[in-house]
């Protein structure tokens, strides 16, 4: 009898855990076998499957919850101050599972049970930042080989977090909320024909006006969502908005939400080492220069910090 076979996402197969059952590749309708029970996908595999831009893999329906028991391992242990994992190692874990449930949200926003999975998992997240010192280096660290908008929701939601504590802001409630809205600010990217992994140079001017509406479209999609929170929601809405009134709402710095500006500076960093090519030394160079006014100052000198260090 023939085997049926369920997706599994790339972004939840991080660290040195060995699999509980074979993962396939599906090429030209065929299932190849990619990595059998037993093995762990530690090393350049990973890497491979991401320059691909491969974003899902399969398993055997029969071994899904085998996987679900895996991917539930790895977390456990990642949080685990106790684990004696290295922090790199849970870092990478940590990531995946933050992009994972980016992914779910964006696939499923109807799903209160999947919202409320990623909002439950910002609390750890921010926790799990702001008590290990090198955690947010680590997981910044992290190439985006397949240029995703939920690996680069979980690096704008780092940096999110990483400026509130340089600049102690917002209460732990408001850190978890930004945190997730960070995570999830580019709803409107998620099925919009346009590609924005490549410079905005290159941008046509249709191309310039689909973008500029993607905050207004993420919002629309959303909105009628009632188990998400106001914070998140204004955070999709607001994420472009700059203080100079220059964003696609016209809103100045007293009209913008404060965790909407924080992460509008963070998305504008990662959107320029991710998607315009930047190194890290020159983000903050350009953005002193190109968006001056545009953010506050001690937002970009904060952040400027933080990136030296990693």
């Amino acid at each position: 009898m023939a085997k049926d076979y369920v997706s599994i996402r790339v972004s939840t197969l991080r660290g040195d855990q060995k699999i509980d059952f074979d993962a396939y590749l599906k090429i030209d309708e065929k299932w190849i076998l990619y990595l059998r029970q037993g093995d762990s996908f530690e090393g350049t595999r990973l890497d491979r499957l991401k320059a691909k831009k491969l974003k899902k893999m399969y398993i055997a329906t029969d071994d899904e919850n085998k996987y679900r028991d895996y991917m539930q391992k790895n977390i456990d242990m990642a949080y685990d101050d106790k684990s004696g994992k290295d922090i790199k190692t849970r870092s990478e874990i940590i990531q995946g599972a933050q992009q994972n449930n980016a992914e779910d949200v964006f696939e499923k926003p109807e799903s209160a049970e999947a919202y409320g999975a990623a909002k439950e998992a910002s609390t750890k997240y921010v926790d799990f930042l702001i008590k290990n010192n090198d955690a947010v280096k680590s997981i910044i660290a992290l190439p985006n080989l397949d240029q995703s908008i939920a690996h680069h929701g979980v690096t704008v939601s780092t940096l999110s977090v990483a400026l509130a504590e340089q600049l102690k802001m917002f209460d732990p409630k408001q850190r978890q909320l930004l945190a997730l809205g960070g995570l999830l600010h580019d709803f409107g990217h998620f099925d919009s024909p346009l590609k924005i992994a490549r410079p905005m140079k290159d941008f046509s001017k249709e191309d310039l006006e689909i973008y500029k509406r993607h905050p207004i479209e993420g919002a629309q999609k959303v909105k009628d969502k009632n188990h998400m929170d106001l914070a998140v929601t204004t955070i999709i809405h607001q994420h472009e908005e700059k203080c100079d009134g220059s964003g696609p709402l016209g809103f100045l710095e007293p009209q913008i939400d404060p965790m909407a500006l924080v992460t509008g500076a963070c998305n504008a960093i990662d959107r320029s080492m991710t998607y315009e090519g930047n190194s890290r030394e020159q983000v903050v160079k350009k953005m002193m220069v190109e968006e001056l006014g545009k953010f506050p100052l001690q937002y970009i000198q904060t952040l400027g910090n933080i990136l030296k260090t990693i």
